[in-house]
Order: structure tokens, then C-alpha cells, then sequence
């Protein structure tokens, strides 16, 4: 099922259109350093299932380790808006928080993936754990 968002940075000057692969279904996190680090929750698009509409001269990248994987953020807020993934290079991850209308405490569970014995390492893909999201009590 394939479902397409308006997204942006939080300043506003990156503002991209993206089709998403699975919805939200596929949102998940990781445990490599970097997106521990990052604190993101990404879902799933194909690399001609994103348009950037505005501010594209304004993004930045930064790789590291195998430097397979190209994230990208707005120079201006820093927002991490989406990357190409290492695990998959035909997909991008897109941060789900730069969607309009949705939060990852929209999503009561999130699968986390292990990214420290990583499945392009030779590694199988596994799932780590998960992280829940409790509304409390008013």
C-alpha cells in the first residue's frame, strides 16, 4: 500500500513530498552508533518515491564507516530528513517525524533493528527489540 506525505524539516525551508513503500508499516529504528545517536524513527520509500520541493540546495550530507549510506539534513535546523540506506541502497529512509501530521508517538510499538552486525556485513537481519510508547494518565 503506497501512501504519499507532505514532509518537511523543522524550519521549513526543506519541503519534500515523499510515497511511502508500506505506510507506516514499515517504521523502525536502529542500533548502529549513529542513528543510537540520531534518536529517529525512519519508514521506507523507493529512490524515485521522494520529490524535494524546496530547499535542495539547502541540504547537506554526512557518511561515515563504509560510507554506503548518505544522510541528509537541512543546513539551517539540522533536521535529519531522510537517508539512502546501506541495508538496502535502492531505499530511502525517511524520518517520520518530518511528515505532516504524524509523530512517532503516533505508533504504540517500534521494532529496532540490529545495526551493529549488519545484515550488508553478512550478518542476518534481525530485529533487536522493540521501544513502546505508553500515553499516561491525564
Amino acid at each position: 500500500m503506497t501512501v504519499t506525505h507532505d514532509a518537511a524539516c523543522h524550519c521549513g525551508t526543506v519541503k519534500f513530498r515523499v510515497t511511502l513503500t508500506d505506510g507506516l508499516a514499515t517504521a523502525r529504528r536502529c542500533t548502529c552508533s549513529y542513528c543510537t545517536m540520531r534518536g529517529a524513527v525512519a519508514v521506507s520509500a523507493s529512490l524515485d518515491g521522494i520529490e524535494v520541493l524546496q530547499g535542495a540546495d539547502n541540504l547537506t550530507l554526512y557518511q561515515f564507516g563504509t560510507r554506503t549510506a548518505r544522510h541528509f539534513f537541512c543546513k539551517t535546523c539540522g533536521i535529519y530528513t531522510h537517508h539512502q540506506r546501506r541495508s538496502n541502497p535502492t531505499q530511502f529512509g525517511i524520518n517520520l517525524a518530518c511528515l505532516k501530521g504524524i509523530t512517532p508517538w503516533d505508533l504504540p510499538e517500534i521494532p529496532v533493528n540490529d545495526g551493529i552486525a549488519h545484515p550488508s556485513d553478512g550478518a542476518p537481519p534481525r530485529v533487536d527489540g522493540t521501544l513502546r510508547y505508553e500515553k499516561a494518565p491525564t
